[in-house]
């Protein structure tokens, strides 16, 4: 079942839709119905239309291309490539910052970091332009190179994740002591940092991201409802 999501930008549209199935963007089939539009003096502008639906719904898949679910070997040769696509969309960028370096993470993620006078205009209020600089780094790195990205501009996600850290400890108590909790409503980003620091520290337990009904998420941990799938 697809879905219709609007928004200003494709970028913004990308975002939300990631968000509205908790997932990432390559897991999607992704269809732009209508490209954004300015207008003229502000006359006949139009947002970005795209309708989306998650991939293995669809029967179109070509037969014969199965990829495989586990990413590629980061390589000295990949980490060469990103470099350079990295600088091409700085370049092209209207922000002052600068590339520090592009270097292996783990077997199959790389790590980029970015710094510069607009550092902060880039990671934007609470994170949200951080947050789908990420999202299209990501989609480019998995799609082209099939590797994944871990994206650090001027400390901020080292800054978010101490935050978070200190935040888990008295859930982390609750679990020892009563065998599940849950965090509150998290942010984006803050929501899938808790998931990785809580699985980790409970690999025997069920850990996943759970939607409010205000939309928000939070993270659950407990000894049921686990599943054969991480979210």
């Amino acid at each position: 079942m697809s879905v219709q999501i609007e928004s200003k930008t494709i970028e913004e549209a990308y975002l939300k839709a990631s968000k509205e199935f908790n997932c990432s963007i390559v897991e999607l089939d992704i269809e732009i119905l209508q490209n954004p539009s300015t207008g003229i003096l502000g006359m006949f502008k139009k947002n970005a239309i795209i309708s989306v639906k998650k991939k293995g719904e669809s029967q179109s898949k070509e037969k014969g291309r199965q990829k495989s679910s586990s990413v590629k070997t980061v390589t000295d040769d990949i980490i060469k490539q990103i470099e350079e696509g990295v600088e091409r969309l700085i370049k092209a960028s209207c922000f002052d910052v600068e590339l520090k370096e592009v270097v292996k993470y783990n077997d199959n993620t790389v790590a980029i970091a970015l710094d510069g006078e607009d550092a902060a205009l880039l990671i934007g209020k609470e994170g949200y332009r951080y947050k789908a600089f990420s999202y299209l780094l990501y989609n480019w790195a998995n799609i082209k190179y099939d590797v994944n990205v871990r994206l650090e501009i001027a400390e901020f996600l080292s800054n978010q994740k101490e935050m978070i850290k200190k935040y888990l400890e008295h859930i982390i108590t609750k679990v020892n002591n009563n065998g599940r909790a849950q965090t509150k409503i998290l942010d984006g980003i803050l929501v899938k940092i808790a998931l990785e620091e809580l699985r980790a520290e409970f690999p025997d337990k069920y850990v996943g991201i759970r939607t409010a009904r205000n939309g928000g998420k939070y993270v659950l941990v407990n000894d049921f409802n686990k599943k054969s799938e991480d979210k």
